[in-house]
């Protein structure tokens, strides 16, 4: 179920350019604080799914 969760997220995920230093910037609107930055845009993803799994385990942690 969390897994599923994940993936659902990670679809609605929106990612750009930053041309200052031509990295991979990306974020899931609908959760705060969701974003990454990384070199590469699957390095992006990468760390983006990351930081949705420390931000759910958190929000668990909290409950």
């Amino acid at each position: 179920m969390l897994a599923s969760y994940i993936d659902q997220a990670m679809e609605l995920a929106v990612y750009k350019i930053v041309e200052e230093d031509q990295t991979y910037w990306g974020k899931i609107p609908s959760l705060q604080g969701v974003w990454a930055n990384y070199q590469t845009l699957e390095g992006c993803r990468r760390e983006l799914r990351e930081a949705l799994s420390d931000w759910l385990a958190l929000r668990l942690h909290l409950r």
